[in-house]
């Protein structure tokens, strides 16, 4: 990107640009809400500047609630400028894209208990026209109807002719204003002027651009400063081709460590943070929030959507029919002039996108969100913005890894289970207070939460299925129909559901077995004895 630093003459805030005698002029109120904690509401005013080597494009919000007579805007300009109507929409679009998103951290508490269920889950001056002859002290060097206003734009060299030729034209231009436009007239700077047409009323007010040719990254902070109050909040965005911060005015940023999740309040401190370096800096500080490579179709969906914004990046691209530009834009011209002094309300709406990256190479756009709670007192030299030597974006997502005043869940015990069962049942499906190896014998054994007997391979004494319960060497427990196996290679343990009755009949079956085999031997060895 072009790191070299562009220089505008462009206003910050609307504020400062609409001036009337009533003084009940506001710029647009864009509140900071971090979508996972509660903040306080903060009515910022909200601007937007669009800028490349080829043209600059400052987006302001206009609020008003004045007499429509009264209303007036200024803005210090460089050559002549286009002028074209906006809306509120294409503010909100890059609003919820870039704004800050605090997340807590995961409660490191203990899981609720399992109890046996499935877990879920700068263009040059105007040429004279008059040939030669000396120029009038106040030259209107274009003058046309955007939407509902009228606007001017104006070149002078004599600031009290300057302010002589706004009163007599409607423009009611405060007293404590008239030193701040004279002082920009002696450095030159010419002036866009705009009003409301007659019959218009404030509710027809929309937002405008102001289209500069060339590079420009200059904000006249002290037009701002006219009529706010002791602070006024701020959010900027910078739509180009890289990363930018403030050049003449301290700024900061509010790195993920230092957040700290308080569950108390369900609340981080960022806030608390950014007003205290606020503070430090003399409320001159600047807060660069975020800088985003946002793909140009997505924005442009967004505000095409009217600001609806589903996420999910390239996947995530809002509606696939448009809204219709109506419910946000205005029309600009007379229908009945003819061709091309009419624009549609979905003319002045693809202007609008395309303004937006006019000069941007590439499918994304960087943009850079900012913001400040700036001192009235710190407001006494322009905004001057430079491309930032640390390129890397900024993520709008904050992460906190730090918490206070967790208070984990204290849960019951499991209930005791309905229904029947023996008592070694319910030991081994609550995790069981024996092991199956010690319960039986070698390769045999009981499962441990059904209590179904396994076998084990042959064993001693030519039992195909190990020493059975019962004989000489193994131990029997009939109280509690398990048994424990000797030194023979198997085991043929019992449920641990089956009675101790079971137990004992299958013991005295091995009884009577070896009683029998012992009698045949006997009987065999008398027979041998007699021949």
């Amino acid at each position: 990107m072009n790191r070299a630093p562009i220089a505008m003459a462009l206003s910050l805030t609307s504020s400062a640009l609409v001036v009337s005698a009533e003084r009940d002029a506001a710029a647009c109120g864009g509140c900071f809400h971090p979508p996972t904690q509660t903040a306080t509401d903060i009515t910022d005013e909200r601007m937007l500047l669009s800028a490349s080597t080829a043209q600059s494009t400052l987006y302001d919000q206009i609020r008003y609630s004045g007499s429509p007579a009264s209303f007036a805007w200024v803005l210090p300009i460089h050559g002549t400028v286009d002028v074209g109507l906006s809306a509120d929409v294409l503010f909100d679009s890059i609003d919820v894209l870039t704004a800050t998103q605090i997340v807590p951290p995961e409660p490191n508490c203990p899981p609720p208990p399992n109890c046996g269920q499935f877990a879920g889950t700068a263009g040059g001056a105007a040429a004279s026209a008059d040939g030669g002859v000396a120029a009038p002290v106040v030259v209107v060097t274009k003058a046309e109807n955007v939407g509902p206003y009228a606007t001017v734009q104006l070149h002078s060299t004599d600031a009290s002719a300057l302010d002589t030729w706004l009163a007599q034209n409607g423009f009611n231009i405060p007293a404590d204003v008239v030193p701040v436009i004279n002082q920009y007239v002696t450095e030159g700077f010419d002036f866009l002027a705009m009003k409301l047409l007659p019959h218009q009323g404030v509710q027809s007010m929309r937002p405008v651009r102001v289209t500069t040719p060339g590079g420009s990254l200059s904000l006249p902070l002290r037009m701002a400063a006219i009529g706010t109050g002791v602070a006024v909040g701020i959010t900027i965005w910078v739509v180009s081709d890289g990363r930018y911060e403030p050049q003449n005015f301290p700024f900061f940023h509010i790195e993920d460590s230092a957040l700290v999740w308080d569950f108390a309040i369900n609340l981080s401190n960022y806030t608390t943070l950014r007003a205290q370096n606020e503070a430090a800096l003399g409320g001159k500080g600047w807060e660069i929030e975020s800088s985003l490579a946002l793909n140009k179709q997505l924005i442009t969906n967004v505000i095409l959507s009217g600001g609806q914004y589903y996420g999910g990046g390239f996947g995530g691209f809002p509606r696939v029919s448009p809204a219709p530009a109506a419910d946000d834009y205005l029309p600009v011209g007379d229908r009945d002039a003819g061709a091309g002094s009419y624009q549609s309300a979905e003319d002045v709406r693809a202007a609008d996108i395309a303004a937006l990256f006019a000069g941007i190479p590439g499918a994304n756009a960087r943009v850079t969100r900012m913001r400040s709670d700036i001192a009235h007192a710190a407001m006494t030299k322009d905004f001057v913005l430079q491309a930032s030597a640390d390129q890397s974006e900024l993520s709008n997502v904050r992460n906190v890894t730090q918490s206070v005043n967790l208070s984990c869940p204290v849960y019951s015990n499991c209930p005791p289970p309905s229904g029947g069962g023996s008592s070694s049942g319910t030991q081994a499906a609550n995790g069981g207070e024996r092991d199956a190896s010690t319960e039986n014998g070698g390769g045999g054994g009981s499962d441990a939460s059904t209590g179904t007997p396994r076998y084990g391979g042959p064993g001693q004494g030519g039992w195909p299925f190990g020493t059975p319960t019962g004989a000489p060497d193994a131990k029997s427990s009939g109280s509690n129909g398990s048994s424990a196996a000797g030194s023979g290679g198997g085991g043929c343990a019992a449920s641990s559901q089956s009675s101790g009755g079971s137990a004992a009949s299958l013991g005295a079956i091995g009884a009577l077995g070896f009683a029998l085999v012992r009698a045949v031997r006997i009987r065999r060895r008398s027979s041998r004895s007699k021949q």
